[in-house]
């Protein structure tokens, strides 16, 4: 349940066998292992899906690093786990051929690509004046894009993690509990408790339990609730003065890569509350780390690096993507042998699905509040909603691992043809 990218559930008898005998990757020096999971960072376009199809295609049907049945109990395995599985994947095979090191470098490799390329795009970001300059409406059209992108992935995550009716009015409660300003830290242990004690046959007590969760998290009042829109364009020598520390992004990135179930998708809410609710960032410009990381060959949660950048420059990119891809590397450096355990742990699984239903109901949340802050900088809103509808059927139309980059190209020019009139 880690990602609304593997569609395809692992059935429950395949990850219970052992399949056929599993095999070994052929022998591989540290550098060997580097360069083949960099070339896989090259080639990550089109999201988790086509990452791991990528990665069974050529380790598994071609050169038989490990069976197949090796490699879906792997992946049912870090389907529970938080953070990205693709990159999970990458580290534990790594080690499988290198051990410890080989691990470390597999994961270096898949996402130095990914990491370099943001990096540049954020200091280019950074030194222009994005609204006062000819990339303005282009900008605009994208962010419109982005909210198309954020509802289809809420669609795609719900539809496999929101089966039953529990599982929907947990996800619900939590959205509303998001819009009234309850905090995260409250609602998604309740709703992960919540499931389990459905599953345990006591319904009324799970959603007494939910309610009473959701006035106390809106006693704390620990967050504001609907952001307002803060001022479009670039940062300014005033928002930098709300800088947080080095340290203080990195404790962010971590907090965030542990609690990405149910995709990289899942850590949008996270990371603005941090970054725009703290104000050294802009909706806008979250919006365009957003739309930026989904044309780069890398897993979404790259964004992280960007984010980071607003809020220390290069140090704080560099501290926030280590803190949010530290729990990929770790859960897989250190249990390695212990993983497979998570699979048979039925009420961690309980627990797990209620967070992930409430994790959706949080993106729901963060899409509405994204939503809000943008049509007032429209300069037109029926260009605006064209723009979606457009964004929006490439995305469910064209089954295609590009579709992402087309819709955001696509939306850029349609920004730059209608809201540059406006300009």
């Amino acid at each position: 349940m880690n990602s609304s990218s593997t569609s395809n559930q692992i059935p429950a008898e395949t990850i219970a066998s052992g399949g056929a005998a599993d095999l070994s990757p052929p022998a591989q020096s540290s550098w060997q292992i580097f360069v083949r999971f960099l070339r896989f960072g090259l080639l990550a376009w089109g999201g988790p899906v086509a990452q791991i199809a990528m990665i069974r295609r050529e380790l598994v049907d071609e050169e038989r690093w490990l069976s197949s049945e090796r490699f879906n109990r792997l992946l049912a395995v870090y389907q529970v786990l938080p953070g990205p599985e693709a990159h999970e994947l990458c580290v534990h095979i790594g080690m499988l051929a290198g051990k410890r090191l080989g691990g470390l470098l597999a994961g270096l490799g898949f996402m130095l690509p990914g990491f370099i390329l943001m990096f540049a795009l954020s200091w280019l970001y950074f030194t222009i004046d994005i609204t006062q300059s000819a990339l303005g409406p282009i900008f605009l059209g994208v962010q419109v894009a982005v909210i198309a992108l954020i509802v289809r992935a809420v669609h795609r995550i719900g539809e496999h993690v929101l089966l039953d009716r529990w599982l929907w009015g947990i996800g619900a409660a939590s959205a509303v509990a998001a819009l009234v300003g309850a905090s995260f830290w409250i609602t998604l242990p309740a709703a992960g408790i919540c499931y389990v004690l459905v599953q345990r046959g006591q319904p009324a007590v799970a959603a007494i339990a939910l309610l009473a969760a959701a006035l106390i998290a809106y006693a704390v009042g620990q967050e504001s609730g609907i952001l307002p829109p803060l001022s479009p364009g670039t940062a300014s020598a005033e928002g930098m003065a709300d800088q947080p520390s080095v340290w203080g992004l990195f404790l962010s990135g971590l907090k965030a890569g542990l609690l990405t179930f149910g995709g990289a998708y899942t850590v949008i809410p996270f990371l603005r509350d941090d970054a725009v609710g703290s104000g050294w960032m802009t909706d806008a410009q979250f919006l365009d780390g957003l739309a930026l990381s989904g044309i780069l060959p890398a897993p979404l949660i790259i964004f992280s690096t960007f984010v980071g950048y607003f809020g220390g420059g290069p140090l704080g990119a560099v501290a926030m993507t280590v803190g949010i891809f530290l729990p990929a590397f770790g859960f897989s450096l250190l249990f390695h042998e212990r993983l497979e355990q998570v699979v048979e742990n039925r009420t961690l699984h309980g627990f797990l699905e209620g967070v992930a239903a409430g994790v959706v109901g949080l993106i729901a949340a963060t899409t509405v509040e994204l939503a809000v802050t943008l049509i007032p900088r429209l300069p037109s809103l029926p260009a605006g909603m064209l723009i979606f509808a457009l964004a929006l059927a490439v995305l469910y139309l064209w089954k295609s691992k590009l579709n992402i980059v087309l819709a955001i190209l696509v939306a850029g020019v349609l920004g730059w043809l209608l809201f540059g009139i406006y300009g």
